[in-house]
């Protein structure tokens, strides 16, 4: 294939830059971020289609293109879910699009998810939110998270995948990087944080075959998550292990009540 976006190539994504013998064109090399070594994170290999862009216009950098390509890369292999499916029982109104420093809480979970995923996707009611981007509909509904986690991996193409609740509004994109390299390393079928006392299952990493461990458990009318894992291998972040790394418990603060919103507001102020 010829001007465009080439075959298959199975080459460790840890191995391209720019070949700047040719113009835009791409061939293995070191693909660590600046200070990724010195902060013991570089990237570990994975496989994905390798670019072939042909000539570069004389407007446009071949450095330009080649951190944008870099860019892409990062996210390949991860999908995330952002689970908005709930009733929001004691909020009063929908979670979703409570807005916390301007922006809804389903827009600031989209943009937070986009740190370390490619593709990101709505899992919940398509009629509440498919204007706002993908959305998965519940298989089985009215089960809980889980429901929203089974069709999230049923509907994901990708063996890891990002299941992040919309009202957790103190996460960052440093913890989702690391997260996601924690999975990385791993051959567990979920990564899960143990913060302030529990698990926490709905802001974790799930392999698609976590799937078929929920759909047994949904024919059996068992929707609870936690007690799932002691029959899979999982891999649990220490709360030490999280705080050694810079992560504290509040990041997994999230918004139940009015009260826990106006409080939130005071620490995410509308930006002017």
């Amino acid at each position: 294939m010829t001007g465009g976006w080439p075959i298959q190539a199975k080459l460790p994504r840890h191995q391209l830059i720019e070949q700047p013998s040719i113009p835009g064109q791409y061939r293995c090399g070191t693909l660590n971020p600046p200070g990724a070594l010195a902060a013991g994170r570089p990237h570990r290999p994975n496989y994905f289609p390798v670019a072939r862009v042909g000539t570069l216009a004389n407007s446009i950098s071949p450095l330009t293109v080649y951190h944008q390509r870099v860019n892409e890369v990062t996210g390949f292999g991860v999908t995330a879910f952002i689970l908005a499916g709930g009733k929001s029982t004691r909020m009063g109104r929908d979670k979703a699009f409570i807005e916390l420093g301007g922006q809804t809480l389903l827009a600031r979970a989209l943009n937070l998810s986009r740190a370390v995923a490619a593709e990101c996707s709505i899992a919940g009611d398509p009629g509440k939110f498919a204007a706002f981007g993908p959305v998965v509909e519940d298989i089985f509904p009215d089960c809980g998270p889980l429901g929203g986690i089974h069709a999230a991996l049923r509907n994901s193409h990708t063996e890891l995948n990002l299941i992040l609740a919309v009202d957790l509004p103190a996460l960052t994109p440093q913890f989702l990087e690391y997260l996601v390299a924690a999975a990385r390393k791993s051959t567990a079928l979920v990564i899960v944080p143990h913060a302030g006392g529990a698990l926490q299952p709905l802001c974790a990493i799930y392999r698609r075959e976590f799937a078929e461990v929920a759909e047994r458990a949904l024919r059996r009318r068992r929707n609870k998550i936690d007690v799932l894992f002691s029959e899979i291998e999982t891999r649990v972040l220490g709360e030490e292990e999280l705080l050694r790394a810079g992560f504290t418990p509040e990041i997994f603060h999230n918004l139940n009540t009015p009260e826990q919103w106006v409080e939130a507001g005071m620490k995410y102020p509308r930006k002017t």
